[in-house]
């Protein structure tokens, strides 16, 4: 579909979320934005009313994908719950390595706006890491995974532990070494039925 026929919105926030993701929320200027989708500014200010706003529908367009790109590869890969767990953790070191990789948007975003806990994005970010939580249980739970939530929640951790330091780092090795840690989690809480 040529450019002029997509949907203003959704060219606003193509846009939106590549520079976003590429330069950071706070080094993007509205007028950038609206200049790559193609538009005015007034035009941009007409589907949203603030840059806030624009944040947030970043994040929020960038909420299903990711889940579903995190559930393809626990289902594609073969073996116990530790095995797919650990292959999220592979394909994260995978993707890592590309060039264009700049980490989790939603751990990145809600860094710039630390110092605004109520802002529309963090409420997003937080309600992808809790759908991305809930998920992993529900899935530890087909497996018979003791203490499921708790698990998930570790987990959590390991990921996006393994993003702030790739942030630091810039090393994949870490991602795979979380990964390690999750799979022995997840063996650890296992039953011996399973195992």
């Amino acid at each position: 579909m040529p450019e002029s026929q997509r949907p203003t919105r959704k060219r606003i926030v193509e846009a939106a979320t590549k520079l976003f993701y590429a330069e950071g929320i706070g080094r993007v200027s509205v007028d950038a934005i609206a200049e790559k989708a193609g538009l005015t500014k007034r035009t941009l200010y007409y589907h949203f009313k603030s840059k806030d706003d624009l944040i947030a529908a970043y994040l929020d367009g960038r909420d299903q994908p990711n889940l579903k790109l995190m559930a393809g590869w626990f289902d594609a890969a073969e073996g116990g719950a530790d095995h797919k767990v650990e292959a999220i953790f592979s394909n994260l070191a995978r993707a890592a390595r590309h060039p264009k990789w700049k980490g989790c948007g939603f751990l990145r975003t809600a860094a710039e706006l630390a110092s605004m806990p109520g802002h529309p994005a963090i409420k997003v970010g937080s309600r992808h890491k809790s759908n991305f939580e809930t998920w992993l249980a529900g899935e530890f739970s087909d497996y018979d995974v003791e203490e499921p939530q708790a698990l998930a929640r570790e987990i959590v951790l390991l990921i996006d532990g393994c993003f702030s330091i790739m942030l630091i780092h810039r090393n994949p090795d870490y991602i795979e070494a979380a990964g390690h840690a999750a799979a022995t989690l997840v063996r650890a809480r296992t039953s011996s039925s399973q195992a």
